[in-house]
């Protein structure tokens, strides 16, 4: 298998003076991406109510910088409500090859509508026409009923590019947590977490 491989008892990957913990997501993003594991942009996104009733879902990593980490959804799904209601989420990445797992918390905020159209076309156009076919998390009586919506939206562009929908787009985590955990022998495992204080990451190391 290639890519990084978990690190030997006298190899620490973590210490608590690493400064930059996107750029270190990065550089682990990377790594599960070499390694050739399967969908290592999926992702746990944690929601919760505004009366602290949590749910949880795997949903596709979509950007990952400084200015945050982004994913997408229908606005009427569970949690994109949620996250209107209540915008604060957490995200746990986690690539069992390498007993890695990244844990990231924070606000989030709604991409305006140009961010969202641009990734909007960069999907494939069934998934494009998906995003029209489907009322997510609505009460679905039958399959067919979800078919037929599709092969309505399908009709309906057919011959042109499919359009974002206005009931769909992006969100994005601003991060003010993570914790970066590397699997190690014993159970000795290294955790590095980064909080942001006054603007500014401050980090600790915290035992397994």
């Amino acid at each position: 298998m290639k890519g990084a491989a978990p690190p030997t008892p006298d190899s620490p990957v973590l210490h608590a003076d690493i400064a930059d913990p996107i750029r270190l997501f990065r550089g682990w993003f990377t790594a599960a991406v070499e390694s050739g594991i399967n969908l290592p942009e999926a992702v746990t996104l944690a929601t919760a109510t505004p009366a602290g009733q949590p749910s949880a879902r795997m949903v596709l990593l979509k950007g990952a910088d400084d200015k945050g980490f982004v994913f997408y959804t229908n606005h009427a799904s569970r949690k994109a409500r949620e996250l209107q209601a209540n915008p604060q989420a957490a995200l746990v990445a986690y690539w069992d090859a390498l007993e890695r797992q990244v844990r990231i918390e924070g606000p989030v905020h709604l991409l305006d509508e140009e961010e969202s159209a641009k990734y909007f076309a960069t999907r494939p156009r069934d998934s494009q026409i998906g995003a029209w076919a489907s009322r997510q998390s609505a009460v679905l009586d039958a399959r067919q009923e979800l078919e037929s919506r599709f092969a309505a939206a399908e009709e309906r562009f057919r011959g042109r590019e499919v359009p974002l929908p206005r009931f769909w787009g992006g969100f994005r985590l601003i991060p003010d947590r993570l914790e970066f955990w590397q699997g190690r022998p014993r159970r000795l495992h290294e955790r590095l977490v980064f909080e942001k204080v006054d603007g500014a990451w401050q980090t600790h190391l915290l035992f397994p």
